[in-house]
């Protein structure tokens, strides 16, 4: 079973890719930027732990927060199903395509018959449209080839992956309700709470807190790592080819502004946006100096890193006081 005409997102970030995917089936065309503001999805961690090779650097809020904000802003109904029995899982997702409805998935894209790039992570999301004997049909992100298939083994082992943001073999629909909504005002509203969010961490690893302290432990880092030229190099990649859409989602985010400037008139998401054509150049600083210490394994390279980062702490926190009560 196919579903026909089915009309891919053409995105960068996978969980809009997935989301705008569904959201174009209910004929709701929103660009790419767009959906990643109207998910509050702007923010920052630095995590590292034991059982991981090397630190994660991240620039969005926690994985599936993003399609549910979307959601709310827009007034549809989402239906997230999660269970531990490989059955269910597969009769969650058979039940929607058969009949006509495609579903969002969560997943480990290691799994993936069409992925290169073999690294874990379960915190990928890809849309289903369709399957038959051997084969799922999924709709990825621009990068990863857009229509594309996998076998119904790897499909399922990719779904059922364990480990850091893993979920039970997430999926979800989206369904139109009876309620219209005012693209303004959601805007403005989750402009607002991405704002309060960001500027109030709950721990000193994430938001701007957490970009400071990035600029301390890169340091140690490299000087502890037991491989400067995969760890960096790695990281660079992820930081802007890793379905950021580049610099660290600061690309997506500054074309949110300038879109919502353009709908809204407000001068605090005007100057704000200036501010964010800025913070994007400088992550992408950050990135190409983070490739060069993999290559020379140099740590003057990080030094600089360190500084820019020191800088875009401020920068950012700066950024999202303007936006903050911005109506």
């Amino acid at each position: 079973m196919i579903i026909k005409n089915i009309k891919p997102f053409a995105g960068q970030h996978c969980e809009t890719t997935a989301t705008g995917s569904l959201l174009l089936h209910l004929g709701i065309d929103l660009s790419e930027p767009m959906l990643f503001g109207l998910g509050e999805g702007l923010n920052f961690i630095f995590w590292n732990m034991k059982t991981m090779d090397f630190p994660f650097i991240g620039g969005r809020i926690k994985t599936d927060l993003l399609t549910q904000n979307i959601a709310r802003h827009l007034h549809l109904k989402l239906e997230a199903r999660e269970t531990s029995s490989l059955k269910k899982a597969w009769e969650n997702v058979k039940e929607s395509i058969d009949s006509e409805i495609p579903v969002g998935i969560k997943l480990d894209s290691y799994h993936l018959e069409y992925f290169s790039s073999k690294i874990h992570f379960a915190g990928h999301y890809v849309t289903i449209y369709g399957y038959d004997e051997k084969n799922v049909y999924l709709i990825d992100t621009l990068q990863q080839g857009g229509l594309v298939k996998t076998s119904l083994e790897s499909f399922e082992m990719a779904r059922n992956e364990k480990g850091p943001m893993s979920s039970k073999n997430l999926s979800y629909t989206i369904k139109a309700s009876n309620i219209k909504y005012n693209l303004k005002k959601e805007i403005i509203q989750a402009i607002n709470n991405n704002a309060k969010n960001y500027l109030n961490p709950p721990i000193k690893n994430i938001s701007y807190k957490g970009i400071l302290k990035a600029s301390k432990e890169i340091i140690k880092w490299f000087k502890k790592s037991e491989d400067v030229k995969r760890d960096f190099k790695i990281t660079a990649m992820l930081m802007e080819k890793g379905g950021t859409g580049g610099a660290l989602f600061r690309n997506l985010y500054r074309d949110f502004l300038k879109e919502s400037y353009r709908i809204s008139g407000i001068e605090k998401i005007g100057k704000s946006y200036v501010r964010f054509v800025e913070i994007a150049r400088l992550w992408r600083e950050v990135s190409r100096l983070f490739l060069k210490a993999g290559e020379s394994k140099d740590v003057e390279y990080i030094n600089q890193a360190s500084e820019i980062l020191k800088k875009l702490a401020d920068k950012e926190q700066e950024a999202m006081n303007i936006l903050l009560n911005a109506d």
